[in-house]
């Protein structure tokens, strides 16, 4: 399922790459982010008609919920919706790929939603079978792919012009020490939002945390968290941060970052990974993909291992002395040469 766009970012990238000289592929692109959105209206209408004939209300709901996802993401490919985002997206109207990505995202938030609507998404979470390492990385490697696909790796992009364009580039010192000092911090909010959302919402908080348990139950040893971060912080950093952020802005990417993310239902916890995602957007914007990705991989390092062994004390320090060697480097980086 995770895998079937893949032939739509290669369409799209073949008509984009072949331009005026290539009408046919061109035409065949503009149907596809008609007919495939338009696919999902009348699937969903035929399954809330027929959940209204078995007098099943949450299916029913289910159904026309569906229609309205695929009304709203084959509106925001069309040309008139993305000229007006583009208002506050880096995007082209007239560039195929850019509006793909628009319904792809749209339609997913929307997907996404939906299911946390008609859907009791933690007991379902609670009840599937925990997570192996390589379920994790079937789940993961589909992002690391579209991301290639979407760029156009071998149509519009060589290998090395890819690598450009997802910044994965060799990061600076000053970088890695922050991307660590960053994971730290992130690291102390999430503990501070998991201990705010037990406060307000016990009740949830409990469930949250009794599904997301058992779903990474299985990648409890060295081999599953080792997986989990890196599995995770660089396919998904290359996707969201690497590909997406650059063209639909940082705060639509946190948002769809937020989405995909459905272990944590509609919850603080889900609040908490919008603002993760917004860190690691801005690590991306001021610096580059590798940093966020090294961020990305020492938090789930961290949520996975914890501070246990090392106490709260020794963690502060370190974080403290990382952040001031941040400070530091960015110091002496701005000195006037020769100072």
């Amino acid at each position: 399922m995770l895998l079937t766009p893949l032939p739509f970012q290669v369409l799209v990238n073949l008509a984009q790459a072949g331009g005026a000289r290539r009408p046919g592929l061109r035409l065949a692109a503009e149907a596809l982010l008609v007919l495939a959105p338009g696919l999902v209206v009348v699937v969903g209408i035929a399954d809330g008609l027929a959940g209204l004939g078995v007098g099943g209300g949450r299916g029913a709901a289910a159904g026309f919920g569906l229609a309205l996802t695929g009304a709203l993401a084959g509106a925001a490919a069309t040309p008139a919706v993305a000229g007006r985002l583009a208002r506050w997206m880096p995007i082209q109207p007239d560039n195929l790929v850019h509006r793909l990505a628009l319904e792809l995202t749209v339609g997913l938030v929307a997907f996404q939603l939906l299911t946390q609507l008609t859907t009791d998404v933690l007991a379902e979470a609670a009840s599937a079978p925990p997570l192996t390492p390589l379920d994790l990385v079937t789940m993961e490697v589909p992002f690391l792919l579209a991301a290639l696909a979407g760029v156009g790796l071998w149509i519009r992009r060589s290998p090395a012009q890819v690598a450009a364009r997802l910044g994965a580039v060799v990061p600076q010192p000053g970088q890695l020490l922050l991307a660590l000092a960053a994971a730290g911090v992130f690291y102390g909010f999430g503990v501070g939002a998991d201990a705010l959302a037990q406060s307000l919402t016990p009740g949830l908080t409990q469930r949250v945390n009794t599904a997301t348990g058992h779903i990474f139950s299985g990648l409890g040893d060295p081999l599953g968290i080792a997986t989990i971060a890196l599995a995770a912080g660089i396919c998904e950093e290359l996707f969201f941060r690497g590909a997406l952020q650059p063209r639909l802005g940082l705060l639509w990417t946190a948002v769809v970052f937020a989405s995909v993310h459905t272990q944590y239902g509609l919850s603080l916890s889900a609040l908490a990974v919008l603002v993760l995602a917004f860190g690691l957007g801005l690590l991306r914007r001021y610096t580059n993909t590798t940093t966020s990705a090294v961020c990305h991989v020492t938090y789930n390092a961290l949520v996975g291992v914890g501070i246990g062994g090392l106490g709260l004390p020794v963690f502060v320090g370190v974080e403290a002395a990382l952040i001031a060697a941040v400070l530091l480097t960015t110091w002496v980086g701005k000195r006037p040469a020769g100072a």
